[in-house]
């Protein structure tokens, strides 16, 4: 049940900017062609969107200044994102909740992994990051990583 909420808001984000980067659903050009809404190319562009559905899914939904978010695209999307990204998480999580309240307490034995000591810390805080690390590191690598890179090689996007 917890694997299933992070991975709906590992879905939201990096599925909708998926879409978002391959699609053409953006505001028109001069020449009346649909844009994808960026108003830099490369992997700043992509950083763009990965950054405005990070933010619609945790936090405020704000964008970079270079996205063109108010589009009926993007305005759709970010709102589906913030419903998955906040209440479709919940659901889940409340589940496990209620499941968890039903256990019935079973008396510390030889095979208990307590969970109230350092060992227990660690190794939970070790596979957050592990999780979080495989599921948003390649598209960082796509973005904001690429993007470093190339400013140090003198490319500005």
């Amino acid at each position: 049940m917890a694997s299933f909420a992070i991975l709906v808001v590992t879905f939201s984000i990096l599925g909708l900017s998926a879409w978002a980067s391959v699609s053409k659903w953006g505001p028109p050009d001069a020449t009346g062609a649909l844009t994808d809404g960026t108003n830099n190319s490369g992997p700043h562009g992509f950083t763009e969107i990965l950054y405005a559905y990070s933010s619609g899914a945790a936090n405020n939904g704000s964008a970079f200044a270079g996205l063109t978010a108010n589009t009926p695209w993007y305005n759709t999307t970010l709102g589906f994102d913030m419903l998955f990204g906040r209440i479709a998480m919940m659901i889940p999580i409340i589940a496990l909740a209620g499941s968890l309240a039903r256990k019935k307490l079973v008396p510390a034995s030889a095979g208990t992994f307590p969970v109230s000591g350092p060992l227990f810390t660690v190794l939970l805080i070790g596979i957050v990051i592990i999780v979080g690390a495989l599921n948003f590191f390649p598209a960082l690598t796509l973005g904001p990583i690429v993007e470093h890179f190339l400013m140090y090689s003198g490319k500005l996007f």
